[in-house]
């Protein structure tokens, strides 16, 4: 069975939106906060997406609930069979995802609803354009990914299952499954480069560990390809969805290519766009080609030399339907042209999050942040926040000028600089 959540708006007049759904990498029975999340989810069909989207909106009329409401939904892709297996009347983990997957303002939404307004009356605070009566469109993929700090309790079971152990989580936005789900796994900054690449991290007894789910999981799914096991003997280990599985076979597939090249020269510009559309970082991909270390910038100056740069996209809750310039940006190599106009002024000071909360690094890091981003707009300069966790209030749209919902990585951190021309980078705060 498949889990999926719908996140569900209702005001006291009885109008109802669903601002965003949901689908779980894992099957059911691991709970959501232990699960990789897709948004907007990826293997339902149309009469199965609006089969439950109505559903949701009849339950939340139904309990009579004026604000936010999170369903969850225990889902059989072959008989369509569905039960219905939690209702969050209220502002959850799922909800400030999926408030930051669509860039729709759920808590000021839920707020405002609270004191009476209607969902046509109130204006959607990141485009200013359209109102709140408006269902997000997405014209992108989000990836949630759990952190887990397990290595530090001594004698824990890493298995994961429907109690919850993870300590906090990233989100990744592109526009491939491939692309988001590789530069989540490098944001969780456990020893991952991206899927493919990974020998170092492998093990033995890998049926095993594929059939019971640990919080080392992608890594046995990176192995169990790198090794040559078929997509339906995975499905059958672990019981993902053939559709993620195949996506992810379409990484490995993409790294051998890229591995037959002993030289940066000899690989083919369109093999090297595949790579970057796909999410392979520079160093990955310098793994791939060397086997060995390399002077720094090795790859980046090759790329760089063909004119394969990546692109500013803005979330605007729109799918750009309407002209709405929004702060809320990502990059992607899957796109031609910049959203935003970059002046150049030398005017912009960029400072760093602190990325997904663990042990021993949390809340009170993001606090600096967003400190730094208020002085930094008092002073009078642009404030550039370049963070990716869901929870923290620094990837809050309003908290900066402008907010890079992307990697802490030197590849990135590397191209939003020649992108805005700082200041300045504040490094000491996140």
């Amino acid at each position: 069975w498949k889990e999926i959540e719908y996140e569900v708006v209702r005001d006291r007049y009885d109008n109802c939106i669903t601002v965003c759904n949901m689908e779980n990498f894992d099957p059911l029975g691991i709970h959501t906060g232990e699960s990789i999340v897709v948004a907007p989810s990826q293997t339902l069909s149309n009469s199965e997406y609006y089969k439950l989207r109505e559903l949701a909106i009849r339950i939340i009329r139904h309990i009579g609930i004026v604000g936010e409401c999170n369903v969850q939904y225990a889902f059989d892709p072959f008989s369509e069979d569905y039960r219905v297996i939690e209702v969050n009347a209220r502002l959850s983990r799922s909800s400030a995802l999926a408030s930051k997957a669509t860039g729709y303002p759920l808590a000021f939404v839920a707020a405002k609803l609270g004191l009476g307004y209607g969902l046509p009356e109130l204006k959607n605070s990141v485009t200013k354009e359209t109102s709140a009566f408006f269902e997000p469109a997405l014209d992108y993929i989000v990836c949630k990914i759990p952190r887990w700090d397990l290595a530090k309790f001594h004698g824990v079971s890493r298995e994961i299952g429907s109690s919850m152990k993870s300590v906090g989580e990233i989100m990744s936005i592109g526009r491939s499954f491939e692309e988001a789900f590789q530069k989540g796994l490098r944001m969780i900054q456990q020893g991952m480069h991206g899927f493919s690449g990974n020998k170092h991290l492998f093990t033995k007894e890998l049926d095993k560990n594929l059939s019971i789910p640990t919080d080392k999981r992608v890594i046995y799914l990176s192995q169990a390809f790198e090794q040559g096991y078929p997509v339906d003997k995975i499905y059958e280990l672990t019981k993902i969805d053939r559709w993620f599985l195949y996506k992810l076979k379409n990484i490995v597939d993409t790294a051998r290519s890229i591995e037959k090249c002993s030289d940066k020269e000899q690989l083919p510009t369109e093999l090297f766009v595949k790579a970057k559309k796909a999410g392979f970082s520079d160093y990955q991909i310098e793994k791939l080609i060397y086997r060995k270390p390399m002077p720094k910038d090795t790859v980046r100056e090759e790329r760089i030399k063909r004119g394969i740069l990546p692109v500013v996209k803005q979330i605007d809750t729109l799918a750009a339907e309407y002209p709405a310039q929004t702060n809320y940006l990502y990059l992607t190599y899957n796109g031609t042209v910049n959203d935003v106009k970059y002046l150049g002024d030398h005017r912009s000071v960029i400072v760093l999050g602190s990325g997904a909360y663990r042990i021993g690094s949390s809340v009170e890091f993001d606090w600096c942040s967003v400190n730094a981003l208020n002085t930094i707009r008092k002073k009078g300069w642009r404030s550039v926040m370049i963070n990716y966790n869901p929870e923290t209030v620094s990837t809050d749209y309003d908290m900066c000028d402008r907010l890079y919902f992307d990697e802490l990585s030197y590849e990135r951190v590397r191209d939003i600089i020649e992108l805005e021309n700082p200041k300045g980078v504040i490094v000491s705060t996140g």
